[in-house]
């Protein structure tokens, strides 16, 4: 059995970026104290200055540290200012980007991290991986330790453009085809299946697929949605692998990322979305559950929206399996004739 952590703290509320030492001082007895270090970029820096700068003063030795792109080089270059500085706190404040730099940070140089997530759009924020980028357009999937702390602040989420919410919704619905392609690897005796992580993850998907609160911006939901990332995230750490998480339609979005970042650019969450469509009818599953569930948010997956054309989008499935060669899925035996994927373009542009 895997051996798994899990974050001491995950709190939404409104404020709680405000009062960091005191939430955390039951586990980190005068955190104030620890030499800290924030973790963000210049674009949010200026976003939230004052936020920052509430988050800086409420630590009697912190410093802030402004990253320039989440690349592997770049990620170890941090851990080496950590260690270097004998930092004991890493805060990690931002999306996707900023969180998965700070994990892998915090995770080489053994210190303990506090993540900070400005958006919902994805499941970084709880993770045990982190995605970097490592030469040309190529990222890789890197192990790294789980947050201690995962605090949201309602406020700046609400503040967040729509479209990151959709993401986040967008990067959860796709668990309805991760899971079922990490069957379909063990049936084919390629992986096996950790029990408890792929209910954890299902139970993710079923709380935003069967949500009956609709009201995006609201309270109650973002604390839903942030359950449900983080459900997605202590999946992986409970399985020890991405897989309760990351499956077909994520290799398509790999292949999106990687070979055609020049002419398209998706929001993840999104592109996985777009993704779990083809991939459920690859996978012969109800496609009706998925078609309702992204038309329910309204979840923008036509592909023509985002300039993917019918032949990047042809391209982008067949290239999809070579992005994680490791990875057994359902590409692995499907039919991926020009002919098929043409077709499911063209449903998506008439049903989107």
């Amino acid at each position: 059995m895997n051996s798994f952590k899990l974050p001491y703290h995950l709190i939404v509320d409104e404020g709680v970026f405000g009062r960091i030492p005191k939430v955390m001082n039951d586990v980190i007895p005068g955190i104030e104290n620890k030499k800290t270090i924030i973790v963000t970029e210049s674009t949010l820096k200026g976003i939230f200055s004052e936020i920052l700068d509430g988050i800086e003063n409420s630590f009697n030795d912190s410093e802030m540290y402004l990253i320039k792109g989440a690349t592997y080089d770049e990620a170890v270059a941090l851990a080496k200012y950590i260690t270097m500085n004998d930092f004991s706190i890493v805060i990690g404040f931002g999306g996707g980007t900023v969180l998965d730099l700070a994990k892998f940070a915090s995770y080489v140089s053994k210190t303990k991290l506090i993540s900070l997530p400005t958006t919902l759009s994805n499941d970084s924020l709880a993770s045990p991986v982190a995605v970097l980028g490592t030469e040309g357009k190529a990222r890789k999937t890197f192990k790294c330790t789980i947050p201690s702390a995962i605090l949201v602040d309602a406020k700046v989420i609400m503040s967040a453009p729509k479209r990151q919410l959709l993401a986040g919704i967008g990067d959860t619905i796709s668990k309805y085809t991760a899971l079922n392609d990490w069957k379909i690897a063990y049936l084919n005796d390629a992986e096996k299946v950790d029990d408890f992580a792929y209910m954890i993850s299902k139970m993710a998907f079923n709380s935003i697929c069967y949500n009956d609160q609709m009201d995006l911006e609201g309270v109650d939901f973002t604390k839903r949605l942030t359950q449900a990332l983080v459900m997605g995230g202590l999946a992986m750490e409970i399985a020890g692998s991405s897989r309760p998480s990351s499956g077909s339609e994520h290799l398509f979005c790999h292949a999106l990322e990687e070979n055609f970042s020049e002419y398209v650019n998706v929001p993840h969450g999104i592109a996985v979305a777009m993704g779990s469509y083809g991939a459920c009818i690859f996978q012969e599953r109800n496609i009706g559950k998925i078609t309702n569930v992204i038309k329910k948010y309204e979840i923008p997956v036509k592909p023509s929206a985002w300039n993917i054309t019918e032949e990047i989008f042809v391209n982008a499935w067949k290239q999809a399996s070579a992005t994680r060669a490791d990875r057994y899925t359902i590409l692995n035996k499907t039919d991926l004739s020009d002919e098929r994927l043409k077709e499911i373009y063209r449903k998506m542009e008439e049903i989107f």
